[in-house]
């Protein structure tokens, strides 16, 4: 069942052969038909003259690390209150829901 099926050896290519019959006798036109001659190349335009390096000062370190530790803790925050906002109405769900089946369950009963 798993073994390969080989093809007899009438049918089978030989070794030497190919099932794709070569492309001969192929010619591509020119790309254009006029008769122009190669110009140079176009110059290599100037590479632009390079930055000045960023230098920090003292004072700008100190609000860089500021305005760095103040996104981290603002992004915190809002992430730390959807999180809360989550959990309360879980909370809020579960009580329901427990609410909900002790009347139910009281209906039955009388």
């Amino acid at each position: 069942m798993f073994t390969p099926k080989i093809p007899p050896p009438d049918t089978a290519p030989t070794p030497g052969t190919s099932l794709v019959p070569p492309l001969t006798g192929l010619v591509h036109p020119p790309a254009c038909t006029c008769h122009h001659t190669p110009t140079a190349p176009a110059p290599v335009p100037a590479a632009p003259p390079a930055r000045p390096a960023v230098q920090f000062t003292p004072g700008s370190l100190v609000v860089a690390a500021a305005g760095g530790t103040a996104a981290v803790l603002i992004i915190g925050t809002v992430l730390i209150s959807m999180l809360l906002a989550i959990a309360i109405t879980a909370a809020s769900v579960a009580v329901c829901a427990v609410v909900l089946r002790s009347l139910l369950n009281n209906q039955k009963g009388h």
